[in-house]
């Protein structure tokens, strides 16, 4: 661990809770997180769940429309932080559903913030074993449909969260 950044096991708890997709009563599918945001914690000692921000499955369609969309919302325009997102796509062949972790380091963030973020990543990515999709993410231009279609399988992708790419 380059920064000795610590990770916080409510971290890792939300990872397994959307990684393990148990058979589970429409209620607990309703309350799993469709996407969370991560941040430092005030001392930059710790990776923590950011409060209030996570959409839960039972949100999408309700309160929120565009998950994805939503979820960029949430992000800050002047500082970095981690992000899991629970993709929803479609190929010519099936639906699937995968986890990508996010690197958001906007060209807006302080210089000091970019450099913790980028140097306690693999603090994080440790703890989410099994990632197969990961992107990091500079401006609100990074994080369109097309691109992150293109991470999940590139020309194989016909769907993300529902809307053709």
């Amino acid at each position: 661990q380059a920064s000795g950044v610590q990770v916080a096991d409510e971290v890792c708890r939300i990872f397994y809770d959307m990684k393990v997709r148990k058979c589970s009563t429409p209620e607990e599918v309703k309350k799993r997180k469709k996407a969370v945001i991560f941040c430092l914690s005030p001392d930059k000692k710790c990776i923590i769940v950011e409060e209030g921000k996570e959409i839960l499955v039972g949100d999408v369609g309700v309160t929120v429309t565009d998950p994805f969309k939503h979820f960029v919302q949430m992000l800050p325009e002047k500082d970095c932080r981690y992000a899991l997102y629970d993709a929803s796509f479609e190929t010519k062949e099936s639906k699937k559903e995968e986890l990508m972790f996010f690197l958001w380091a906007p060209e807006q963030a302080p210089l000091k913030s970019k450099m913790i973020y980028a140097s306690s990543k693999d603090a994080i990515k440790k703890k989410f074993q099994g990632i197969k999709h990961e992107c990091q993410a500079n401006g609100p231009e990074d994080l369109n449909r097309a691109c992150i279609a293109e991470k999940l399988g590139g020309s194989l992708v016909v769907a993300f969260e529902g809307s053709p790419v």
